[in-house]
């Protein structure tokens, strides 16, 4: 006993579109996901060609951090104060100093990113971090 649904055997002519549905709402989604990812703006200070480089090299000044928070300008202590002032002499400079920042392994992020703002609030270009002890 073969029961059949169909009243007629003459072949459907119509086409399944839920899979082709299914396909453009996950291509929907993918889109959607990732447009504001290629958006987004980076503001990069990329060299321009034809700038002429300095034929001196400016004058590099180190600044340790040490793990309890103690900072020495080029070996020489300094506090929270006097780092500040270093720092606006050295940005008032005719050629402003390459600061290199040299941070011990204990040294919070606070600390760090308060010296690095500081730096920037008073106008030091060229912030860079000591590579290797």
């Amino acid at each position: 006993m073969a029961f059949s649904a169909r009243a007629s055997s003459v072949p459907l002519a119509q086409i399944n579109v839920t899979p082709l549905v299914d396909v453009l709402l996950v291509l929907l989604v993918i889109t959607m996901i990732t447009s504001p990812v290629l958006t987004h703006k980076l503001k990069l200070d990329l060299p321009q060609p034809g700038t002429v480089k300095p034929t001196t090299t400016p004058e590099t000044v180190r600044l340790s951090i040490h793990a309890n928070g103690s900072m020495y300008w080029n070996e020489a202590p300094v506090d929270a104060a006097m780092l500040s002032s270093q720092l606006a002499i050295a940005a008032h400079r005719s050629e402003q100093p390459h600061l290199v920042i040299d941070p011990a392994d204990g040294v919070s992020y606070q600390t760090v990113a308060s010296v690095i703002a500081d730096a920037k609030r008073q106008g030091v270009q060229q912030i860079d971090f000591m590579a290797s002890r």
